[in-house]
């Protein structure tokens, strides 16, 4: 059995065993069949990253009952309860929504928590005239006149305590951040900020990113920013062992504003927790990336949040007099579908890294579109600069694809050759280049792929290609859980080096600068990582990227997915696979299901 079938018989198992232990609270085991299956298929939703299952899944086993029959005999049955009734294992919403009760409550209290930061909007002192001057400074005019939606952006965020910015990369979150920290400490120089990012490596990137596009910002101003980004589980305070959280709605953290980047990563139980340890006073900003992949975990949180990014006529003329624009001009996108939080959001849709004719540019606008047979034939005719498609159909790599894949790291391998690597210069060359896997269990998946360039890249070291050679030096590897002591997280990835005395230690960037170096028995659970999957590349970036489909078409292959993967790239894109994979994968959206919209309009 490989390890993709086996984690879904285990998620199987977990779900069956949950159903038969909701049949306990039955009243009526007559009705048991149906019961467990309900159960079921709430639960094994979750595994499958949806919060809820609907009800139409469950009707489809039993046509002899009706929605409305099965509706009644599960309010009924003892196992199942309404929204604003008794808690019970499993909860049905008006709409036919069919819960674990978990899942559910974390809908309602991150509903809830949403709305209190969304009506503190009115409780907020106006800027002062000096942050109005500064944002005018910082943004200043437009050519063509238009509305510049960076400056809107953080004049909104001035304007109220929730702000929900998505984009796709180079689209200016970043820049809009820098400016509006700049704003709130003129205004208050003491006001707290905090950084965080749902995974170490986006906390790190954040933080440089930061620094980066602060050097226009006056010296006082930049002594005040952050110089710490953090993951959300370390802001929180992991209590170890418990699954708790030292701060939470009882002992909210000590923060003015929060600002989460890579906010899509976030799924539906950390949200919950990050939103209720938000302080009444405070302010919170999320950056992400709608169009991009949702949480590994259950929910697609940010997605939901970022559906409505209409402005209300107030809030328009509150921006145009603090931003000096035309009301007139500030339009906003329809929305995704209508949420109770308006005047929160903004969407940037201008990209200032890749120019209009841009190939990764222009291949990213037509996956996120699903063109897919314009896709397919622009790839065909070699049209896009900076895209290089491989068009590659067999289930396993051939040596060809093999050195394809190599040659990326080709820089890497110069500076292994030269022997005593400095950590700076192994992890700059290794940076440049990345192969990203659209799945784990498959000849072209992220397993076999490190195998097979782990094995070549030892022969070429002249270190021999024996498998069972674990450590030796260029091994990238990736923590696959966190250590407290060792300050390592779920996705930080070191590198191995070896010390002048020949013994080999892995070099982990350090959070305050340098890097630490541990040695390879320490590690928690690992492995390696020349190549990641789309999933675990989600807060990254790299110079050239090397996107490897599957031979066939798989559940996970959907348009978020390639758009994620492609949009990782910054020079060059390297789509691999069969033109029909791609295509299908192009055409299908991934869908999640459930509530949180409704849970919103739920609050008074």
């Amino acid at each position: 059995m490989i390890a993709g079938e086996s984690k879904h018989s285990s998620q199987h198992l977990l779900a069956s065993g949950f159903a038969r232990r909701c049949l306990r609270w039955a009243n009526n085991p007559a009705e048991s069949e149906v019961l467990e299956r309900a159960a079921f298929l709430a639960s094994f939703a979750t595994t499958e990253g949806h919060v809820c299952t609907d009800l139409a899944e469950l009707a489809e086993d039993f046509p002899q009952h009706g929605p409305e029959s099965l509706r009644t005999l599960l309010l009924g049955s003892g196992v199942v309860g309404a929204p604003q009734g008794e808690p019970r294992p499993l909860v049905l919403d008006d709409e036919g929504r069919l819960y674990l009760y978990r899942y559910f409550d974390y809908e309602r209290r991150l509903a809830s928590a949403l709305r209190r930061l969304a009506r503190g909007r009115d409780r907020l002192a106006p800027p002062s005239e000096a942050v109005q001057e500064q944002l005018n400074a910082l943004f200043p005019a437009t050519a063509g006149g238009g509305p510049d939606w960076q400056k809107l952006a953080a004049a909104l965020a001035l304007l109220g305590r929730l702000t929900v910015i998505s984009g796709g990369p180079g689209t200016g979150k970043t820049t809009t951040v820098v400016n509006l920290l700049a704003y709130l400490i003129v205004q208050n120089p003491d006001c707290r900020i905090a950084l965080a990012a749902p995974t170490g490596k986006a906390a790190a990137r954040m933080l440089d990113a930061l620094r980066e596009r602060a050097a226009h910002l006056p010296g006082f101003v930049r002594a005040k920013l952050p110089d710490a980004a953090s993951t959300v589980h370390r802001l929180l305070g992991v209590i170890p062992g418990s699954g708790n959280f030292r701060h939470h709605a009882g002992n909210p953290l000590a923060v003015d504003v929060l600002v989460v980047d890579e906010a899509s990563m976030l799924d539906l139980s950390l949200a919950t927790k990050l939103v209720e340890a938000m302080p009444v006073s405070g302010r919170l900003v999320l950056l992400g990336d709608k169009d991009q992949l949702a949480a590994v975990e259950a929910g697609a949180v940010f997605a939901e949040l970022s559906a409505d990014p209409r402005l209300s006529p107030p809030v328009i003329e509150q921006l145009a007099a603090l931003t000096q624009t035309d009301p007139a001009a500030i339009v906003t996108a329809a929305p995704v579908r209508p949420t109770p939080l308006e005047d929160c959001v903004v969407w940037f849709s201008r990209n200032y890294r890749f120019r209009s004719d841009s190939g990764i540019g222009r291949l990213a606008a037509r996956v996120n579109s699903g063109e897919a047979d314009a896709v397919i034939a622009e790839l065909r005719t070699g049209g896009e600069d900076g895209v290089i498609w491989r068009e590659a159909a067999a289930a396993a790599p051939d040596a060809g694809l093999i050195e394809t894949l190599l040659a990326g790291y080709a820089d890497y391998l110069n500076v292994m050759h030269s022997g005593d690597a400095a950590p700076e210069a192994a992890f700059a060359a290794y940076n440049r280049f990345r192969i990203l896997c659209a799945v784990r269990d498959s000849p072209r998946g992220v397993d076999a792929i490190n195998r097979l360039i782990a094995r070549e890249w030892r022969r070429r070291l002249g270190l021999g290609a024996d498998p069972r050679a674990e450590w030796y030096p260029g091994r990238p590897v990736m923590v696959l859980h966190n250590d407290y002591v060792l300050k390592l997280f779920n996705g930080d990835i070191g590198l191995v080096l070896a010390a002048p005395s020949g013994e080999l230690r892995v070099h982990f960037p350090d959070a305050g600068g340098g890097f630490r170096a541990i040695p390879p028995s320490r590690l928690p659970e690992h492995e390696t990582a020349f190549a990641l999957t789309v999933h675990k590349s989600q807060g990254s970036e790299f110079d050239e990227v090397a996107l490897l489909l599957p031979d066939r078409v798989s559940p996970v292959l959907t348009r978020e997915l390639i758009y994620t993967g492609i949009t990782r790239g910054k020079r060059t894109v390297s789509l691999i696979g069969a033109a029909p994979v791609l295509a299908e994968a192009i055409r299908r959206r991934t869908r999640r299901y459930s509530g949180l919209i409704a849970r919103l309009k739920e609050i008074p």
